[in-house]
């Protein structure tokens, strides 16, 4: 019998597939149907701290020009929304029998720990920080952003006790130092990897708009590479496969690579929830076929130390391919 069951975050789930943060994810009325379809895990819809700001903005700027009013008007948004996410994660948790993990992207340093400290409290499983600091001063040296992501962290971590995971991108000189160094912090898994918006230029009204939110089943190729290297130079940290997971066979290749679980998003919106279905009855023939019980019996079967030629993994120039095309 084929057993599709995983281990995550000290969590058991019964089955491998996350659905990971989004507009999918943003009520309970969607969160029961993805788990009525198998989703194994949900991830909730950030609370985006930018967000919140630029909606306080908007009030302020179609407000009459009173000072006093700003404060009231930012902390009024504020609170209004980090309550209404609290009571999605307290009815989540009420309704779903399946893991609920909140997500929060915040841009000042206190909001981290005082948004974290409210989502445990609602009961949250586990907490994900989507961290992105995009670099736009040409005077502050890498290693000085880097610090950044690991002071957000380690007061974060100090100030729950739920699992703490980190949803990163790959724009890193040196990702593996990076997830070691998180790893020491007690962070227990990484998201690999965030998706981050694109901007585009209207070339007829002149003005920036976005490229194609959705990722495409290629775009697996961006994490597949760092999560089977991961798995094997990083122990004690679990991985969650992320972007360009569109099938069954996409779950599986990051699966045999070494990921812990995967989070579908796109193929949902393109597919429907009973794609969901799909990849798990994808996921169960293929199994079935190299007569495998469990996905422990595979997972990490072509992770870096596991292949004959772990070389290929670190192999990042096309010349050998294309030498011998005109």
């Amino acid at each position: 019998m084929i057993n599709l069951e995983t281990s995550y975050l000290g969590l058991k789930l019964k089955n491998p597939i996350i659905v990971s943060s989004s507009g999918l994810t943003n009520s309970v009325e969607k969160l029961k149907n993805l788990e009525y379809n198998g989703a194994g895990a949900v991830v909730l819809k950030s609370l985006f701290e930018e967000q919140i700001e630029f909606e306080a903005g908007h009030l302020i700027s179609n407000s009459e020009e009173h000072p006093e009013t700003e404060d009231y008007i930012r902390n009024y948004v504020k609170s209004n929304s980090v309550e209404a996410y609290l009571e999605l994660i307290e009815e989540a948790k009420a309704t779903l029998s399946i893991p609920v993990f909140a997500s929060i992207n915040c841009v000042s340093p206190l909001d981290w720990t005082s948004f974290a400290k409210k989502i445990e409290e609602a009961g949250a499983d586990a907490l994900e920080l989507n961290i992105y600091i995009l670099p736009t001063d040409k005077n502050v040296e890498a290693s000085v952003i880097e610090q950044t992501y690991f002071d957000i962290v380690e007061k974060v971590s100090q100030s729950i006790s739920i699992p703490l995971v980190i949803k990163l991108g790959y724009n890193f000189t040196n990702l593996i130092n990076i997830v070691n160094r998180l790893s020491v912090l007690g962070v227990s898994a990484v998201v690999l990897f965030n998706r981050f918006y694109e901007p585009d230029i209207d070339i007829d009204n002149f003005h920036l708009v976005s490229s194609d939110v959705f990722s495409s089943s290629g775009d697996i190729r961006l994490s597949l590479r760092w999560v089977a290297i991961i798995a094997d130079k990083i122990k004690k940290m679990e991985i969650a496969a992320s972007t360009g997971v569109h099938d069954g066979k996409a779950a599986i290749k990051q699966l045999l690579a070494g990921a812990q679980t995967v989070q579908i998003c796109s193929t949902l919106y393109k597919n429907g929830n009973k794609q969901i279905k799909h990849i798990l009855d994808e996921m169960e023939a293929w199994m079935e076929k190299f007569e495998y019980s469990s996905i422990d019996d595979f997972r990490g079967k072509m992770s870096y130390k596991n292949i004959k030629n772990p070389a290929a993994y670190q192999r990042a120039q096309f010349m050998k391919y294309f030498s011998n095309i005109d």
